[in-house]
């Protein structure tokens, strides 16, 4: 499954909680967890969940230690989820007792072409059969990395990634039109414009608490975007600068809510609510959620003159999620 990446020798699939995209690595840098030798060149010790596994080790027994590794590398528990019950499929198919160092890409071979063709009248979605691969690379791959592996049964194994479908981001007139209608109540035109002009997502707009927006220099509102420690996203931390505008939008919203610590003290289906009335107001027909608003604001900071390393920086984006939204933008931007 926030992130989230680093390095690898392919590029690989990699299924978020968005869509499937492709990254050079999952993991990234093995986490050394206690460092404390004295001498520089020593190698640093494995992960405690991974010492006393080998490539004579049962396939079965990896479970827990990949459960224990996504969630030290801050992976979604959709993610997590989806990459544990993978596995178990690929133990039941090849047996719990072989050692993973007897696994071949033959044999991952054919458990994808099982899962493909195994079941007379069922066939699986593209995106399905993408994500398992994507979690074969990186099981292996992190079996490798971590040298319990000599050879990566996976890393031959390839699979064209179904490109999903451009959004249909708002026009210019339709922006102005719903920032018009969200000026009627204080609430929807403080959550419309943190969106259209800070590009947050709905997860950041319910995390954002009041001091996390900074008007000290009222010309210059800065809002900075938080995660708790457990959550292991910091690397998605940022502070962004909105136009001069916002100071008195998000003092209005304080003063007419009362509004003292959480930034939207509601669910996350009443931001929808809030949105689809202003929407309904701005009499645009298209579907509008708050993940369009963050795609209409990526392309138009794109159409503005913004980088791309410049776009990823105020997006938040880890490397896996960035690999496929790069491309989404670009197309929408710059459409050929």
């Amino acid at each position: 499954m926030q992130k989230d990446s680093e390095q690898e020798t392919q590029p690989i699939a990699v299924q978020t909680e968005e869509a499937l995209v492709e990254q050079d690595n999952l993991f990234g840098t093995a986490i050394v967890l206690d460092d404390e030798s004295d001498d520089p060149e020593a190698p640093a010790a494995p992960p405690e969940h991974m010492v006393a596994l080998t490539d004579q080790t049962s396939l079965a027994a990896f479970i827990e230690p990949y459960r224990k590794e996504l969630m030290l590398r801050g992976k979604s528990n959709y993610t997590v989820t989806c990459f544990l019950s993978d596995l178990k499929m690929l133990v039941k198919f090849m047996g719990p007792d072989l050692p993973v160092g007897r696994v071949t890409k033959d044999m991952v071979t054919d458990w994808l072409m099982k899962l493909k063709f195994g079941t007379p009248g069922v066939t699986l979605a593209p995106k399905t059969m993408a994500r398992r691969v994507t979690f074969l690379k990186n099981f292996f791959t992190w079996l490798e990395r971590e040298h319990v592996i000599r050879e990566n049964p996976s890393s031959s194994l390839t699979l064209e990634r179904p490109q999903p479908p451009l959004p249909d981001v708002l026009t210019y007139d339709e922006v102005r039109s719903l920032l018009k209608a969200a000026q009627e109540d204080a609430r929807c035109h403080c959550l419309v414009y943190l969106i259209l002009r800070a590009g947050l997502k709905k997860e950041e707009v319910m995390g954002l608490k009041v001091h996390h927006v900074d008007l000290i220099d009222p010309n210059t509102p800065l809002v900075s975007i938080r995660f708790a420690a457990s959550a292991n996203k910091q690397h998605r931390e940022r502070r962004i600068a909105l136009p001069a505008e916002f100071t008195d939008i998000f003092r209005r919203y304080l003063q007419s809510y009362r509004v003292t610590d959480v930034v939207f003290p509601c669910t996350d289906r009443n931001l929808n609510y809030i949105l689809a009335r202003a929407v309904s107001a701005a009499d645009i027909q298209k579907r509008v959620t708050l993940q369009l608003l963050r795609d209409t604001y990526a392309v138009q900071q794109l159409r503005a003159g913004t980088s791309l390393d410049g776009l990823r920086e105020k997006l938040g984006l880890s490397d896996e999620a960035w690999l496929e939204a790069r491309e989404k933008y670009r197309r929408l931007a710059f459409p050929k």
